[in-house]
C-alpha cells in the first residue's frame, strides 16, 4: 500500500507559461515558484482542455473533457452529481480544503442576452423538469452558491459542505479588487468601509497615465488584497492541521484569483515593473496580410474604435496597451509568488513538507499582446492553451527535471489519485503526472475543446472550435466554416504562417484531421459501464 502523501496545489487564474522565470522569462520575479520547479518536474507541453475558466476547472476536478462533464462554457455549473477526485480522496481518508477561487458554479448574475434558443410560441413547452436532456437538471441542489447576490442577500450564507468534495472552504469569488465571498467578510473585519476601497471609482491617483484597459491603482492595500487572503487562509490551515494531531493526510487547493484582469496589483506591486522596460512580444508583429479571419475581425473592430475593451473576451490592442498590461500582470504574478513563499515556509515550519506533493498550475493563458490581442478568445494560440504545470514530489528519485511529454489539465485528477494509491473512477481520461515525471509516456497528442455561446469574430452564436496539438503541429477546426488553421510550431513558433490552404501541406492537414477524429473517439465517454448482458 502506497503511503498517502499530502497534496498542496497552487493554481492561478489566466496565467501564461512564459510569464514565469522557470519557463524562461528573464523579467518577472518568481523565485518561489521557480524553487518548486527546482525540486520537481516542469511540464513543458502542458495544455488546457478548454481555454476558459469553468470548463477547464471542471476538467481539473473530474479528469474528463468538457464534452463529457457538460461544462462547455462559462455559465454552466458543474453538475452536483459529478464525481470529483476530491470526493474520492475524502472517501480514502483525506481531509480536503479549498482556499480562494473555485468557479465551479456561476459567479455572475447577469442575464443571458444571446445564444439561447427561442421557444416556438406555437408549441406547448415542456415543464421545467423536462426542459433539458437530463431530467430535473439543476433541481438536485443549490447552484447559486458562488453568485455574489447569494452572499449579499444572506450575510450568514455558507456553501453546502462537502462542496464538490471539499471539507472546508474559504472562497474568493471574482477578480481583481472586486472579489466577494468569504473574502468580503474577512475584509470587513479589517476595514470599516470595504466598498470605499473597491473598483476604479475609488482608485488611487497613479503617477503615470494608465494605458491598459481594465486597469487601475487599487485603494486596497497589499495586506488586505485577495492574494493575501488566500495565502493567509492556506497558512492557517497548514498550521491547524499540523497542531491538531489529525492523522488524515490532506489535499489543500490554494487558488489565487489573479493575475486575471482587471489589472489591479496593489501597493508596491503596481509600479514594480515599468511598461517602458517590458519588450513588446515578438508575436505582436503579426504580418497583416497573414492574419486569419477571426483575428483580422478583432483588429478591424479596434481600428474602427469599436473594440469592446471592458468585457471578458479578447480584443485587438495597441502596443502601449499590451506592454502596460504585461507590466501589471507581472506585478500580480510577483505578489502571488511572494504569497506562495509564505505558504511554503509555513509548510516547512509545520513539519509536513517531507510528505507533501506540491503542484503549481493555472486554468488557462492570456494573449498578453500576442497577435495584437489581449485577454482570451476562441483563437487557440500557444499563449492561451499552453500553461505551466510543476509537479514536485519530495519522495521522487528524479529531482529537478523538465518533461516534454504531452500532458494537460486532463491529467491532474488522475495524478492525485494515483500518487495517493487510490483507484480512479470509471470515465476518467487522464494519465499520471507522477509516473510521467519518472519516465512513463504522455499522450501522443492533446485535444482542446471550445464551445462559445456568443457569436463574434465573424462566427455565429454557439460556434465551436476543436484543436489538435501533435508533434510540432497545431491544427484548429471551426464549426460552420470552410477554413481552419495549421501551424508548424517548430518552424513558426509565433504562429504567423497558416498552412491550411498550402498545397504542400495537404497531406499533413488530412493526416491531422484524421488524428483529431480518432482522438475525439478515444475521448468519448466510457461511463457508465454495462450493467447487464445484452441479447
Amino acid at each position: 500500500m502506497v503511503q498517502q502523501p499530502n497534496f498542496l496545489m497552487f493554481i492561478t487564474d489566466q496565467h501564461r507559461a512564459d510569464h514565469l522565470g522557470c519557463y524562461g522569462n528573464t523579467i518577472v520575479q518568481t523565485p518561489n515558484i521557480d524553487g518548486i520547479a527546482a525540486k520537481g518536474t516542469k511540464f513543458d507541453k502542458f495544455y488546457v482542455a478548454c481555454p476558459i475558466c469553468m470548463p477547464n476547472r471542471a476538467t481539473l476536478m473530474t479528469g474528463r473533457m468538457p464534452s463529457l462533464h457538460g461544462v462547455r462554457q462559462n455559465g454552466i455549473p458543474l453538475p452536483l452529481t459529478s464525481t470529483t477526485f476530491t470526493q474520492v480522496l475524502r472517501a480514502a481518508g483525506y481531509h480536503t480544503a479549498l482556499f480562494g477561487k473555485s468557479h465551479l458554479q456561476c459567479i455572475s448574475a447577469n442575464a443571458i442576452e444571446v445564444g439561447l434558443p427561442v421557444p416556438d410560441p406555437n408549441k406547448t413547452q415542456p415543464p421545467g423538469e423536462l426542459s433539458e436532456a437530463t431530467r430535473e437538471m439543476w433541481l438536485d441542489g443549490d447552484y447559486e452558491q458562488e453568485l455574489p447576490p447569494t452572499w449579499k442577500e444572506d450575510p450568514n450564507f455558507e456553501p453546502a459542505i462537502p462542496f464538490y468534495g471539499f471539507d472546508e472552504l474559504a472562497l474568493a469569488i471574482g477578480h481583481s479588487d472586486r472579489v466577494t465571498g468569504h473574502y468580503s467578510r474577512w475584509l470587513a473585519e479589517r476595514h470599516p468601509d470595504p466598498d470605499s476601497l473597491r473598483g476604479p471609482d475609488n482608485a488611487i491617483q497613479s503617477n503615470r497615465e494608465i494605458k491598459a484597459p481594465q486597469a487601475w491603482r487599487t485603494s486596497i492595500p497589499e495586506e488586505l488584497y485577495p492574494t493575501t487572503f488566500v495565502a493567509d487562509q492556506t497558512v492557517e490551515f497548514l498550521k491547524r492541521h499540523a497542531s491538531s494531531g489529525e492523522e488524515k493526510p490532506f489535499f489543500a487547493q490554494c487558488s489565487f484569483p489573479d493575475p486575471h484582469h482587471p489589472f489591479t496589483p496593489p501597493g508596491k506591486y503596481f509600479d514594480m515593473y515599468d511598461p517602458a522596460d517590458v519588450p513588446t512580444p515578438e508575436a505582436f508583429f503579426h504580418p497583416p496580410e497573414k492574419l486569419p479571419r477571426n483575428v483580422a475581425a478583432l483588429h478591424a473592430e479596434r481600428d474602427k474604435g469599436e473594440a469592446n475593451k471592458s468585457g471578458q473576451r479578447g480584443f485587438g490592442c495597441t502596443e502601449e496597451e499590451a506592454r502596460e498590461a504585461i507590466a501589471l500582470n507581472y506585478g500580480s504574478i510577483t505578489m502571488i509568488d511572494d504569497a506562495i513563499g509564505r505558504v511554503l515556509t509555513a509548510l516547512e515550519e509545520s513539519g509536513q513538507a517531507q510528505n507533501t506533493v506540491v503542484v503549481f498550475t493555472t486554468d488557462h493563458g492570456d494573449f498578453m499582446g500576442d497577435h495584437q490581442l489581449l485577454l482570451k478568445a476562441a483563437i487557440h494560440y500557444q499563449g492561451l492553451i499552453r500553461v505551466p504545470c510543476i509537479w514536485s514530489d519530495p519522495n521522487s528519485s528524479i529531482g529537478s527535471n523538465t518533461s516534454n511529454a504531452f500532458t494537460g489539465t486532463l491529467d491532474l485528477a488522475s495524478s492525485f489519485l494515483d500518487r495517493a494509491g487510490v483507484e480512479g473512477y470509471n470515465g476518467m481520461q487522464g494519465l499520471s503526472l507522477g509516473q510521467i515525471a519518472e519516465g512513463a509516456e504522455g499522450h501522443d497528442s492533446m485535444v482542446i475543446e471550445e464551445s462559445q455561446r456568443r457569436g463574434y469574430m465573424g462566427f455565429e452564436p454557439n460556434f465551436r472550435a476543436r484543436t489538435l496539438v501533435a508533434e510540432q503541429w497545431r491544427l484548429t477546426l471551426y464549426s460552420d466554416t470552410d477554413w481552419g488553421e495549421l501551424y508548424n510550431l517548430e518552424n513558426d513558433p509565433n504562429e504567423f504562417e497558416n498552412l491550411w490552404d498550402d498545397p504542400g501541406h495537404n497531406k499533413i492537414r488530412t493526416d491531422l484531421l484524421e488524428r483529431l477524429a480518432r482522438r475525439m473517439m478515444d475521448l468519448a465517454d466510457s461511463s457508465p459501464l454495462s450493467t447487464g448482458h445484452g441479447p
